[in-house]
């Protein structure tokens, strides 16, 4: 009877082979050579009962000359079966794995942002590089001993009949208790496989964080705490594969030792031992290299099952993230003319596993080619407001409008075409310069206009003095450039794209008071005429804004002009004169 666990293994195969459809015809090749090659195991034995009986007993001379031949004949078709079903199989699985790559990551891109807030990078790397790896292993070398050994071991099993039905039958009686032994192995090596492949994720993640935050670790000294939390994870994915290595190794000595158990019963019982009649010189020669051949491929079927379970714990792991839900793009509304009126309507939000909302019946109006400016303590929901524009995510309660209608009735791609967004970090892509400035435009950006933007956000100057201006690669996260200038680049981004809705989340953060100064004065030329939302840590940036709201544990406490609010002397004074005297 078969086990949940079992139904879903065959469930999951049985989905990955669906991805060999494409190459079907690749794959009936590769399956008709392996086919081919299977059915030459039983015939290695089929020829030496006539060669031995035959030549070297009744000295035949047609047996004699023909013997050898087809002996090399033999050889030469499976050498050549073996060749073309394995190239055929591995071109196959490479094809399947690329195909699934390509599924994951475009998966990857339609998640919502909550998906990324749940799930560690590492983890998500792991999946669509080691994980889908594994399931190589299932797509091709399973498959391949799978039909190969299993005709082999059929055919040989019937040759063993048909020669002497009596020592088969004698010889089968095992079999069962191999097959009994491989049926409890693979459950041990599934549960290990998925341990492995889950740790794997959590010590990619721990990795990059070292990686990426290394100068956090030495300025801290974290390396102890990193090294202790690596330690850690690795002695895991060391362990869990021990174990798997265990159960794997454990097959092969048990059917060596049934196998030893067969010759020695056939030994004993051929050469009539027991008072049956003894076999001739070929037939005992013929089935003894039956059955010596019968080992390999029920060996290889034993050991099967660590790619096998591998393969099925990678391909749960690869169709979990496949499977997972897109965002919700309900909208069917392309937006075309923006005024650009922003209108939040009674909205709350929370977090998904968070105790209290991060926002709490929020509601402003952000008119026409206006700026809004969001100020408050960490954690009062300035970045949340910011998020739920672009619908990064939506609201739980009330509504957010964009000239009146819902955004929720919009499609993401133009309601998002119609945004431009600077967040806290500048994100840059390990590319060139110009392609992080014109980033998402189809073909070659348009110079002039790259010049433009980078001239709007004073960051021109320092582009020209690259050492190949703006054909200078980054690097990773931007690593070559300084903060400030990778927050230019970042700007010049949102100057290029020239969106009537503006997103400014800290935009200033990282730059010094001389740089900060000159954006702030290509951000006054940006604004004008845009719906600008802005996030400020610095109240000095956002004097000219035409209102400014307050926020305290997600809701809004004030709401004004800069000078309005400094003559009410509430929270937004206590702000002001708090960033005045640390300065």
């Amino acid at each position: 009877m078969k086990t949940s666990a079992d139904k879903v293994g065959a469930g999951l195969y049985l989905r990955l082979l669906r991805y060999v459809k494409p190459y079907w015809k690749t794959f009936a090749a590769a399956i008709f050579f392996v086919v081919i090659l299977a059915l030459t195991e039983p015939a290695i034995p089929s020829l030496l009962k006539p060669l031995l009986d035959g030549t070297f007993v009744e000295r035949d001379p047609d047996y004699l000359f023909w013997s050898p031949i087809l002996l090399l004949l033999l050889f030469l078709v499976r050498g050549g079966s073996n060749f073309i079903s394995r190239v055929a199989f591995n071109w196959v699985g490479g094809k399947v794995v690329l195909d699934l790559r390509r599924e994951m990551f475009d998966r990857l891109l339609s998640l919502p942002v909550a998906y990324f807030d749940a799930n560690a990078t590492g983890n998500v790397i792991a999946k669509v590089t080691y994980d889908v790896n594994q399931v190589t292993s299932a797509a091709t070398k399973v498959l391949t001993v799978l039909v190969r050994d299993t005709i082999a071991v059929i055919g040989l099993l019937l040759y063993m009949l048909w020669l002497n039905w009596r020592f088969a039958l004698i010889v089968s009686v095992l079999l069962p208790v191999m097959l009994g032994f491989v049926r409890f192995i693979s459950r041990r090596m599934r549960e290990a496989s998925r341990n492995l492949q889950r740790t794997m994720g959590e010590m990619t993640h721990a990795l990059e964080e070292a990686t990426r935050g290394n100068r956090i670790v030495k300025v801290f000294g974290g390396q102890e705490y990193e090294r202790r939390r690596f330690d850690k994870l690795a002695n895991w994915v060391r362990r869990y594969n021990f174990k798997s290595r265990v159960a794997d190794a454990t097959g092969v000595p048990v059917v060596e030792f049934i196998g030893a158990l067969m010759i020695a019963v056939l030994i004993y019982v051929g050469t009539g031992q027991t008072g049956v009649e003894p076999m001739s010189v070929g037939e005992f020669v013929s089935f003894f290299a039956a059955m010596g051949l019968l080992f390999a491929p029920i060996k290889r079927l034993t050991a099967i099952n660590q790619p096998l379970q591998s393969g099925l714990a990678g391909a749960e792991s690869v169709f979990g993230l496949i499977d997972e839900q897109p965002e919700k793009d309900t909208g069917n509304r392309e937006l075309d003319e923006v005024r650009g009126e922003i209108r939040f309507e009674d909205v709350r939000f929370r977090y998904a596993q968070a105790e209290r909302n991060a926002l709490n019946g929020i509601g402003f109006t952000v008119p026409e080619g206006k700026t809004v400016a969001l100020v408050g303590p960490s954690g009062s929901g300035k970045t949340t407001i910011a998020a739920l524009i672009p619908r990064f995510y939506d609201p739980a309660e009330g509504r957010v409008l964009l000239d009146g209608v819902d955004l929720r009735e919009f499609t993401l791609k133009s309601l998002r075409a119609r945004i431009a967004y600077v967040g806290q970090e500048s994100v840059l892509f390990n590319d060139s310069v110009a392609a992080n400035i014109a980033y998402g435009e189809a073909g070659e950006p348009d110079r002039e206009r790259l010049e433009r933007a980078a001239e709007a956000a004073y960051a021109l100057e320092f582009i020209r003095e690259l050492p190949e201006g703006f054909d200078t690669l980054v690097g990773e996260d931007g690593v070559r450039l300084s903060g400030g200038q990778r927050q230019r680049i970042a700007i010049a981004r949102a100057l290029y794209k020239n969106a009537p809705i503006l997103i400014l989340d800290e935009a200033t953060s990282a730059l010094d008071t001389a740089s900060e100064r000159q954006v702030q004065a290509a951000l006054q030329n940006l604004t004008a005429n845009r719906t600008t939302l802005v996030i400020a840590h610095r109240l000095s940036t956002i004097e000219n804004a035409d209102l400014i709201l307050v926020m305290k544990e997600g809701r809004i406490v004030e709401s004004g002009t800069h000078a309005g609010l400094l003559q009410a002397n509430g929270e937004y004074t206590h702000l002001y004169q708090s960033q005045l005297a640390h300065q």
